[in-house]
């Protein structure tokens, strides 16, 4: 069966320990791998895993170009990768570099509004949103931490009602520690999609079943969070929940491959 991996972050050589260590510190966590390209491949491939949808993060507008630019040579070097780039709100010529990424084949952008520090709905990425939509690329974004409230699902809700056309992926089953407000706020919203990432271990299997329930099961994605956790274990835990042949190999890479394929 194949298997998409929706959810992975990688990190460049020179900064892959520290950049590990410092997700390991904001979620209070300890890393199971290192974020490198090389163990990826290695943990991902053992366990099964055929693709997988590679990001990294700015956390200021000067790294914007360089991560979209590692994560580009990425994706040439390793046709398994589904690249996604990379954008801060005060990045000063969005269009520019969204046209860019899009003509060298990347269809989406990834954010992290609490490791970034923004709130997902600020106004400043409201145009960045219309300029995503009008160009037919998607938004993966983090969602839900208690902690912070930058990424509050009913932000990102605001956001997916705003721009009806863009298609979101609200990571963590759309509320990494707020999975029940997720399910109350984003559910119904027809542009709004989820990955499995760091739901199992953050939240536990009742929050996965519960998610499985109340949201669109074909909306739904694997995602490992790698390097937070192992791809062999979130499969195996994804495969205990009992879920039905057809649902299952639709979460492991039939609804992901419908969705890219929504954005050419």
């Amino acid at each position: 069966m194949d298997i998409i991996d929706s959810h992975a972050h990688i990190f460049p050589p020179k900064i892959e320990r520290v950049a590990t260590e410092a997700i390991g510190t904001f979620y209070g966590y300890g890393m199971t791998h290192m974020g490198s390209v090389s163990e990826l491949l290695k943990t991902g491939k053992n366990a099964g895993v055929s693709r997988f949808v590679v990001f990294s993060t700015a956390t200021t507008p000067v790294q914007v170009t360089k991560i979209n630019d590692f994560i580009l040579g990425s994706c040439a070097e390793h046709p398994e990768f589904i690249g996604t780039g990379t954008m801060h709100p005060e990045y000063p010529d969005y269009k520019a570099e969204l046209d860019r990424i899009y003509a060298r084949g990347l269809r989406g952008i990834k954010l992290h509004p609490d490791f970034q520090k923004f709130y997902i709905d600020c106004d400043a990425l409201l145009n960045v949103f219309a300029y995503l939509q009008e160009k037919n690329m998607f938004l993966i974004t983090h969602s839900g931490d208690i902690r912070h409230g930058f990424s509050d699902p009913i932000r990102v809700a605001r956001v997916a009602k705003l721009f009806p056309e863009l298609n979101i992926v609200a990571a963590h089953f759309g509320g990494w520690s707020e999975w029940e407000k997720a399910r109350r706020v984003l559910a119904d919203l027809p542009n709004v999609y989820y990955d499995t990432s760091s739901t199992f271990g953050c939240g536990g299997r009742g929050e996965v079943e519960a998610g499985f329930r109340r949201f669109d099961n074909t909306h739904i994605f694997f995602g490992v969070d790698f390097p937070m956790w192992d791809h062999a274990d979130e499969l195996a835990q994804l495969r205990d929940i009992g879920l039905d042949d057809e649902t299952l190999e639709n979460v492991l890479h039939r609804n992901f491959e419908r969705f890219l394929a929504l954005h050419g």
